[in-house]
């Protein structure tokens, strides 16, 4: 059996929901949901048996799982039968199972138990798990990662026993050989180890895209007349990520041959693969293949050596809805996974939504070329589980009563009566009549809401709307919430609002019907990525989702930067044009001044400004005037010493009394001063 990849936004991972049947009569469906929900089905009455959430379901969800093998599983339940204290019935029900994860960590889950049995961890992987393999003897577990590394655990003491280097690329596919000697590794070529040298056997030319399974189709080789070795001889099977052929390879003692032999050609990428082993050259191989497309694909045939065609399918089967009435047509419904009951006659299909599947024993018929179920499917959507073990009841509702519904068109709450008057109130509880009801008390109290509220939407019932607006594709509902234009209200609607309405809603506001009003659902994606950013960081295929509104802003942004650079060009002509209007249109004011203020000029000011405007032509004149007057004030100066001396000599002051006047500071002036004070 094998198992698709876990959904992924990389072209390159395998499609499908990693899933696997139990080895012990197929009384198992493990299946690993896209949520990180690990369920567990009983195949015999279609019942959920287990779930199991891990802690880091949301960073780390599964990629991979496989079953412990049923020789394994003996050898546990032998162990445990020994063991007095644990009751002896729950020998046979022992199954272990591992998940790989995306972060490298491997789960060791007990479905007896109903919990987490260990967790493999150190010196393991860093990366993606892609593949898990359990050897059918020794109990070990072999792992392949995107960081190109092989591990062998040891299970009992959780620790890695062998790890080496599988390829130059990610090691997507693992495979054990009968014998439980030789190991196939494929990322894009597949590889033949042997366990115990870790050496590589044989090189095989492998797909063009990485391997997404890998299993042997014969326990013996067709030609005995040679010694078996355990390996050479046998056929095993590959296919690949967005490969439509199934290609058959021979491991030959020689190493010339590297290409397939046959090939099997399907409909679309393999997602589920499961056979039935030839243990001689007489027996046919019998091959289901569950497709992308939802079809099953099943080919038998003898493996005999080289076929040059590509075999095609001997019957395919599909499953559709029963489309009833005229105007309904069928749809079909995917098949997840199919798998050969122990008497090689009949099938498991395992087909309809991951969270609640439908397991369905399907008989073959080697006469018909095409298989077509039809299937109604549409009650089989709530877990059986849950109806046996919830303790809730449901309240009888009687058949005359209404269930409202806020905010749908036609559906209003009923019209309360007038309140009676306090008056009868008061005379009912006076004489002992009938107890008032609660409607009437209410009433007396006149708790009612204003006029005109009838007409808007509450504000708690925004989240309400929205959600069952999204649920129900409900057009005009959804625009009465998105419409609105409360920056407050939008922030409140956004925080309470479940999380499963957070992607719908993201991929409602980025219709093309909403891109006319940009500016409204701008407001509501800005609130959806700050308030639920934890959330959205935690969803792998984010972006594939946005790819619709990335497209969008980046169409707009392209335009912004030239609408801008045009925006501010025509502002300024704008301006400008709008100023010159405005000075040619003013006229000057005729208002006299109020107050007049002149500065008087100093007389040296006056002087400077009389000989500055004094012209070159009459410098000359000028100088010869000022000389002239300089010559008659020294004459002058001179006639006044004179006069003083006389007048001196005629006091009778000699020199003896001027000198001691001199020595004492009491000089005369200056002649100059003295002029000057003339």
């Amino acid at each position: 059996m094998a198992a698709g990849g876990g959904g992924s936004c990389d072209p390159l991972v395998p499609a499908g929901v990693p899933c696997a049947f139990s080895p012990d009569r197929q009384a198992y469906f493990a299946l690993a949901s896209t949520d990180g929900h690990l369920r567990v089905w009983e195949t015999a009455n279609n019942r959920l048996h287990q779930e199991y959430v891990p802690s880091a379901h949301l960073s780390g969800t599964c990629t991979c799982l496989a079953w412990a093998p049923a020789r394994l599983q003996a050898k546990e339940s032998h162990q445990r039968k020994k063991r007095k204290s644990e009751a002896v019935g729950t020998s046979d029900q022992i199954d272990l199972l591992a998940l790989g994860t995306a972060v490298g960590s491997i789960l060791l889950y007990s479905t007896v138990k109903g919990e987490l049995h260990s967790k493999l961890i150190s010196g393991g992987h860093d990366n993606r798990i892609n593949c898990i393999q359990w050897h059918q003897d020794s109990g070990c577990l072999y792992s392949c990662s995107d960081d190109k590394y092989i591990v062998e655990w040891n299970v009992q003491t959780c620790k890695v026993k062998c790890k080496w280097k599988g390829d130059n690329s990610s090691v997507t596919s693992l495979c054990i050989s009968p014998d439980g000697k030789m190991l196939l590794s494929a990322g894009r070529t597949i590889k033949l180890w042997v366990l115990e040298t870790k050496e590589v056997y044989r090189h095989f030319t492998g797909h063009a895209t990485p391997v997404s399974s890998l299993m042997f189709t014969t326990i013996r080789p067709p030609n005995e007349s040679q010694p078996f070795d355990g390996i050479t001889g046998l056929y095993f099977l590959s296919g690949a990520v967005h490969d439509r052929l199934l290609n058959v390879w021979q491991v030959r003692s020689e190493n010339k041959e590297k290409n397939a032999v046959m090939s099997f050609t399907v409909t679309d990428e393999p997602v589920f693969i499961d056979l039935t082993l030839s243990e001689n050259k007489e027996e046919p191989v019998k091959l289901a293949v569950v497709c992308r497309d939802g079809q099953v694909h099943l080919f038998e045939h003898i493996l005999n050596g080289h076929c040059k065609k590509p075999l095609t399918s001997n019957c395919t089967i599909q499953i559709t809805t029963p489309g009833k009435g005229k105007k309904s047509t069928p749809k079909p419904i995917s098949i997840l996974a199919a798998g050969f009951c122990p008497d090689k006659m009949s099938l498991l299909l395992v087909y309809g939504n991951w969270f609640q599947p439908t397991i369905e024993r399907v008989t073959l018929n080697s006469k018909e070329a095409h298989m077509c179920l039809v299937r109604d499917i549409s009650n089989c959507w709530a877990p059986k589980v849950e109806m046996a073990i919830t303790k809730v009841r449901t309240p009888v509702m009687n058949s005359e009563a209404k269930v409202l519904v806020p905010g749908i068109p036609g559906h209003h709450a009923a019209i309360r009566p007038p309140p009676p008057p306090a008056e009868e109130v008061e005379s009912k509880r006076k004489l002992g009549g009938n107890e008032v009801s609660i409607e009437e008390r209410l009433g007396a109290m006149d708790i009612d809401t204003k006029e005109g509220k009838d007409d808007h939407l509450q504000t708690n019932s925004f989240p309400v709307l929205l959600t069952q607006g999204l649920e129900s594709n409900d057009f005009e509902m959804l625009n009465k919430v998105l419409q609105t234009r409360n920056l407050n209200l939008i922030k409140k609607t956004v925080l309470r609002i479940p999380l499963h309405a957070v992607i719908p809603l993201l991929q409602e506001v980025t219709t093309p019907f909403f891109v006319s009003s940009a500016v409204l659902m701008v407001q509501w994606l800005k609130c959806v990525l700050t308030v639920h950013a934890s959330y959205l960081s935690t969803l792998p295929d984010l972006v594939h989702q946005l790819g619709t509104l990335y497209q969008l802003m980046e169409s707009r942004v392209k335009t912004f930067q030239k609408l801008s650079h045009l925006h501010g060009k025509l502002i300024l002509l704008i301006t400008q044009v709008t100023a010159s209007e405005k000075t040619k249109g003013m006229t000057s004011p005729g208002q006299k001044a109020k107050l007049v203020y002149e500065e008087e000029s100093s007389e040296e000011e006056s002087d400077d400004e009389i000989a500055d405007k004094d012209s070159d032509d009459n410098w000359d004149e000028d100088e010869e005037q000022k000389e002239s007057e300089r010559d008659e004030d020294i004459d002058d100066e001179n006639e006044e010493e004179d006069e003083d001396a006389e007048e001196k000599e005629e006091n009778g002051e000699d020199r003896d009394g001027a000198s001691e006047k001199e020595l004492n500071g009491d000089s005369d002036l200056d002649p100059e001063n003295e002029s000057e004070e003339e």
